[in-house]
């Protein structure tokens, strides 16, 4: 950055070129803010965009690096004011309050609310509050001290009443919550009587996309009015690090009918890495799905004809009687 800003102080556009083809070959979520502050200081527009893109498919890494917290406050806000940020939003906030306390140190005030409050400034205005679900609002920013009495109890009010009353903030879905829903079905047909004995039910996958997972199918119970505690898991094999897991009781109708399992948070997932998707029920038989589609299987978005490839292997180990063929997991619900 130095050397660019020298470059453009003595006008030499072929140095200032090979400066910002350097920083674009080795812009990564690490360094994305802090290059997305020095790209609008010295009026790099494209640079800066690509910043800002890295952001967005990077989210989460990127405010987690160090350099997140020295951004100038426009930068910030340029950054929050983005719909295409992949990431919840209460997990935003919390990012937001480490960069307060930051900006908090550099100015020499007190590390309190009121004071972060005040260096925020219009930066708290574009955090989006009402797309928050009403635990995540409760838990974190209605405790925080930075929202008035009356801007609390507002956002209370919208979460619980209708018609929703006026909030002085943001109330439109960024893209982890926008987009259209896919669903990929594995299985052709639909059987009865799969049993539970212990082990739980896994099928490996991989995609040739990166896609955003949000949930995975559940197979019926047989009987209507039964309970089945469910926990799903997508791990990676390669690290065996779990991505997701949720844990949940539902009823049944006694149909046929696929039940879905929400991840708490969407899980990325990465193309050609290896993935094992875990379910462990609890309950009586259930129905499964047979007749599993083999090789790959090709996903095609009907809006935008998005083709997202899945190929399906036979997880080792034991997996309740679960492979491509038959068993659990019959869906995969994600987002492009």
């Amino acid at each position: 950055m130095t050397t660019l800003y020298t470059a453009k102080k003595y006008a030499v556009p072929a140095l200032e070129k090979a400066c910002v083809d350097f920083l674009k070959k080795n812009l990564s979520s690490d360094n994305a803010f802090m290059l997305l502050t020095q790209a609008r200081l010295f009026d790099e527009p494209q640079l800066a965009a690509l910043c800002l893109e890295t952001i967005d498919k990077n989210t989460t890494e990127a405010l987690a690096a160090e350099g997140f917290t020295d951004v100038d406050l426009d930068t910030l806000c340029v950054v929050l004011e983005r719909d295409t940020l992949g990431i919840r939003e209460g997990k935003l906030f919390k990012a937001v309050c480490r960069w307060a306390e930051a900006e908090c140190q550099r100015r020499n005030v007190p590390n309190t609310s009121e004071h972060q409050r005040s260096v925020l400034d219009r930066a708290l205005t574009l955090v989006r509050f009402p797309i928050m679900t009403v635990e995540e609002f409760a838990g974190g920013p209605a405790q925080s001290g930075l929202l008035l009495d009356r801007e609390v109890v507002q956002l209370f009010l919208y979460f619980t009443v209708n018609p929703k009353p006026h909030v002085g903030f943001n109330d439109s879905p960024r893209c982890c919550l926008t987009g259209k829903e896919q669903v990929m079905s594995r299985f052709q047909q639909i059987e009865s009587r799969w049993g539970y004995s212990g082990p739980c039910d896994r099928i490996r996958f991989v995609v040739t996309r990166k896609i955003s997972l949000w949930a995975l199918g559940s197979m019926a119970v047989s009987m209507a009015q039964l309970s089945i505690q469910s926990t799903f898991r997508s791990s990676r094999r390669i690290t065996g690090k779990v991505c997701g897991t949720n844990d949940t009781t539902f009823q049944c109708d006694g149909s046929g009918s696929t039940f879905r399992v929400m991840f708490k948070e969407p899980v990325e997932i990465l193309p050609n890495q290896n993935y094992t998707a875990c379910a462990t029920l609890r309950g009586p038989d259930s129905y499964y799905g047979t007749n599993g589609l083999r090789n790959k299987v090709t996903h095609e978005a009907p809006a935008t004809g998005t083709k997202t490839c899945f190929t399906f292997c036979y997880a080792a180990g034991n997996n309740n009687g679960t492979s491509v063929e038959d068993g659990q997991i019959p869906e995969v619900i994600f987002y492009t």
